[in-house]
């Protein structure tokens, strides 16, 4: 049956309500529903999403009331934000979904102080929101959701360890379909659409970072009461280096950097011919390394972000006994400003956008630093862009720090991180 205009300005109007309403008291997720479009589609029979936007059966929408839009809102857009939409390939599906609901249930229940009418809509009863083992979803991730529940889980599987209520006849509510036959309220079909397309979870990603940005601009002093609990975890993961900085450096040292004495050297190597730090003393840092950072336009936000998060990790665990330059690089050199800790490395940020050359890293070096020169140069890029003659390092050990598998730089020590 096709809608009447004013029918669907009324829908559109009804949810444009919900996300003001989930702006002013869950702020975080009404600042990410701002970049989600929204479609009536009776073709549907409650729900769903697929990464750019929230689906409304109209008969589905018109049997809600405002608290259990704000619910099935919150149920979409929490999905798209843990990106359960791209997750879980390798798993057996029905038995992922429950995996999915649970972790995303408990945490809007978590968002509204265990208030249980929250995750409750009329037809369903109250959404799963526990495990097996009797805990909150809140707690794991999907995945970790998945490996409790039964294997080749079906509907009405997961009420093992109260994964289910009781709704207001009596009957459990199970996973897609309760005792009746009542399809559940969210619809998983459309996960499949963009799973594949990077572009959208990057841009996913980085409107994470820039609403958690928003909320501590907001309020600095109350961010961790502000951002719930799951984003959080998820920003402390984006923020997380990949890299063993102190077996990377220490074996990139010990190699390489033959020519070059830190002073005094660690005594236990004595009968070594190699000058080693000595990390047991205090008063000892690992100095002068140049960390350049490709600001390209082949590096999206995601990359940099990545990037710039491996160097504030090479310093964490050098409990800041490691210093040298940041310094970012395109088709020109941005002057490497010194550091020689978090502190001051916070202070420091990037720049560029345009085309990519190594070589105009190691002409500043040469042109710039005679002074003071780098005991070695890590470069952390994605390695597309021609690589110059090993000749003009003059000597300087260089570690190509690369996020992908692809590139093969021709001389150079190699480590890699994944985005």
């Amino acid at each position: 049956m096709e809608l009447s205009e004013t029918k669907k300005k009324e829908y559109i109007k009804r949810l444009l309500l919900s996300r003001m309403r989930i702006l002013v008291r869950h702020g975080f997720f009404g600042l990410l529903l701002m970049h989600m479009k929204f479609s009536l589609d009776e073709g549907l029979d409650t729900a769903a999403t697929d990464g750019m936007r929230i689906y409304f059966n109209p008969a589905f929408l018109e049997e809600l009331s405002d608290s259990e839009l704000d619910f099935v809102m919150l149920h979409e857009i929490l999905h798209v934000v843990l990106k359960h939409c791209v997750r879980g390939k390798e798993f057996e599906a029905e038995r992922f979904n429950i995996a999915c609901d649970i972790v995303v249930n408990s945490n809007i229940l978590l968002s509204n102080n265990n208030d249980v009418s929250s995750i409750t809509l009329e037809k369903y009863g109250e959404a799963m929101h526990t495990t097996p083992n009797g805990e909150e979803g809140s707690k794991y991730t999907a995945e970790e959701v998945y490996k409790m529940l039964p294997d080749s889980c079906q509907p009405g599987q997961a009420s093992e360890g109260g994964t289910t209520k009781s709704d207001k006849s009596g009957g459990k509510i199970k996973s897609k379909t309760d005792q009746s036959g009542n399809p559940g309220f969210d619809d998983h079909s459309m996960w499949n659409q963009n799973r594949d397309n990077n572009d959208i979870w990057d841009q996913w990603t980085k409107r994470i970072c820039d609403a958690a940005k928003a909320i501590e601009i907001r309020d600095p002093s109350n961010t961790r009461g502000l951002i719930p609990a799951c984003i959080q975890r998820i920003l402390k993961d984006l923020r997380k280096p990949q890299i063993d900085w102190r077996t990377i450096l220490t074996d990139f040292i010990q190699e390489d950097v033959v020519d070059y004495s830190f002073t005094p050297p660690d005594r236990r190597f004595d009968d070594s011919p190699f000058f080693l730090p000595d990390f047991n003393e205090k008063d000892e840092k690992v100095e002068d390394i140049l960390f350049m950072i490709d600001t390209s336009g082949s590096m999206s936000d995601d990359m940099i972000t990545a990037a710039y998060s491996e160097v504030k990790g090479a310093i964490d665990q050098f409990d800041g006994k490691l210093q040298g330059w940041l310094g970012f690089f395109d088709a020109a050199v941005v002057e490497p400003i010194p550091f020689t800790d978090e502190d001051e490395l916070k202070l420091i940020r990037p720049a560029g956008g345009g085309g990519t050359s190594f070589e105009i890293i190691f002409r500043y070096v040469t042109e710039f630093m005679q002074e003071r020169l780098p005991v070695s140069i890590i470069v952390l890029t994605d390695g597309y862009a021609p690589f110059p003659d090993v000749s003009i390092t003059n000597g300087i050990p260089v570690l190509w720090l690369l996020n992908n598998m692809e590139v093969e730089p021709p001389w150079g020590k190699v480590a890699r991180i994944i985005v």
